[in-house]
């Protein structure tokens, strides 16, 4: 399957409202969405756990390895780098990421969906 993005951004909140290292969960589009604000920018993924299967990943402990910027599911601490979505610890295991823009101020995601 090649990922497929939608052409819709949807507005999620202002930028100041994410508190660095910090993620909130948005419904974009009847998805369950994870927003994230680092040092090394902005990301969206999944909320959904795709080891654990409860949706949590915005409550996911945000970090690095190696350099790379990394969220680490709260239920069972599997690390997954953000700019990928690849498993550090599970290969195999991806969480789906989504595009992330800043506009005016304003923090949009628009869907990745598989095809």
């Amino acid at each position: 399957m090649r990922p497929v993005v939608t052409l819709d951004w949807t507005p999620v909140c202002p930028l100041d409202r994410l508190d660095p290292d910090r993620g909130v969960a948005a419904l974009v589009q009847d998805v369950q969405v994870a927003v994230f604000r680092t040092t090394d920018g902005l990301y969206a993924v999944d909320n959904l756990d795709p080891v654990g299967g409860a949706y949590v990943m915005s409550r996911g402990l945000v970090g690095s390895r190696g350099g790379v910027p990394t969220l680490a599911s709260p239920l069972h601490k599997q690390v997954y780098d953000l700019t990928t979505g690849r498993c550090l610890d599970l290969p195999g295991v991806t969480l789906r990421r989504h595009p992330v823009r800043c506009r005016d101020g304003l923090v949009e995601v628009r869907l990745r969906q598989e095809e």
